[in-house]
């Protein structure tokens, strides 16, 4: 009798499974951002999660989970039970934090890609005062005398492989700097501490507009329509110099395939509304998405290309 009841409670079990699966979701979903409030990773995590939630009948709800480097957010989320309500929101950090630290406090494969939401291309900006007007020209200045001063976010962070990729692939001679945030490092150009650092778009667009700040080229493959007269670095000669502070969803591993599916799907729908757009457009942020396939192969690209670039800056963690 016991040995009848088994398969039939094995089954109920399955049963039960696929219908919480298929009215998924029935409660709050939380997005964890590992960064603080207001950066570009923040601005995007918020503004997807409202449009999606109105394609998913449920609210989403930002919890900022600052720290190590993204680390601690991201360790968070991999630690989390796997049933469709706890997503993280990173940026590049989840796969170059394995290229540069000793340790990790989850394995690779902890975290499951599920959707990338938008790119915004990092725009190399010097003081609003400065002599230097493009790409060239800074390279140029970093080559007589002293080295130029090059403000970063930390090691391992978009800024520092900027800053690499014109060392190793354009031949610039920089001085590092590293400062706790983005944000710091660039006000460290504005008040002429340092002579350069790259920054998210979103981040410097207004100092950019206010005369603060002086762009000299973006580092994406195509021009930032906020800022329509600024050339790539591809369009000033230096291809090799080409990095986006990108954000997406993953997943704890364990998610269900359907929620993974119906996420994307979402998601994808949301990126597309006309209200999502207008917010992040204007700020120079470019809406993505794409299927789980597509945003797999885009991390796996990116960690094949910045990893030799690691290997030979040396890039050790703090």
């Amino acid at each position: 009798m016991l040995k009848c009841l088994a398969p039939a409670a094995a089954l109920l079990l399955a049963l039960t499974a696929q219908a919480q699966e298929a009215g998924w979701p029935t409660k709050p979903i939380h997005f964890v951002v590992p960064f603080g409030p207001g950066g570009a990773n923040d601005i995007v995590a918020r503004t997807v999660a409202e449009a999606t939630a109105k394609q998913l009948g449920q609210p989403i709800i930002i919890e900022n989970k600052p720290g190590a480097g993204s680390m601690i957010g991201a360790a968070y989320v991999a630690k989390s039970a796997p049933d469709g309500y706890t997503f993280l929101t990173p940026a590049a950090g989840v796969i170059t934090n394995a290229l540069i630290k000793t340790r990790m406090p989850y394995a690779e494969d902890d975290l499951v890609p599920v959707v990338m939401m938008a790119v915004s291309p990092s725009v190399i900006v010097v003081p609003g005062d400065s002599p230097i007007k493009d790409l060239k020209g800074l390279i140029a200045a970093s080559k007589k005398g002293q080295n130029l001063n090059f403000a970063t976010a930390g090691t391992g962070s978009t800024p520092h492989f900027v800053a690499e990729m014109l060392k190793l692939r354009a031949g610039a001679k920089l001085q590092i700097v590293p400062y706790k945030s983005g944000s710091e490092g660039m006000a460290a150009v504005v008040g002429n501490q340092v002579d350069a650092t790259s920054e998210a778009s979103p981040v410097v667009l207004s100092m950019v507009k206010a005369g603060k700040l002086k762009a000299v080229a973006s580092t994406w493959n195509r021009r930032i329509a906020a800022l329509p007269d600024l050339p790539t670095a591809q369009e000033q000669g230096f291809s090799d110099v080409f990095i986006g502070h990108w954000s997406g969803v993953f997943a704890p591993k364990g998610t269900p395939e359907a929620i993974l599916d119906k996420l994307n799907a979402a998601v994808n729908a949301a990126l597309k509304t006309s209200e999502l757009r207008a917010k992040l457009i204007p700020l120079a942020i470019d809406p993505t998405g794409g299927s789980r396939e597509d945003f797999r192969k885009f991390l796996a690209g990116e960690k094949a290309r910045l990893a030799p670039i690691a290997k030979a800056a040396q890039m050790k963690e703090d």
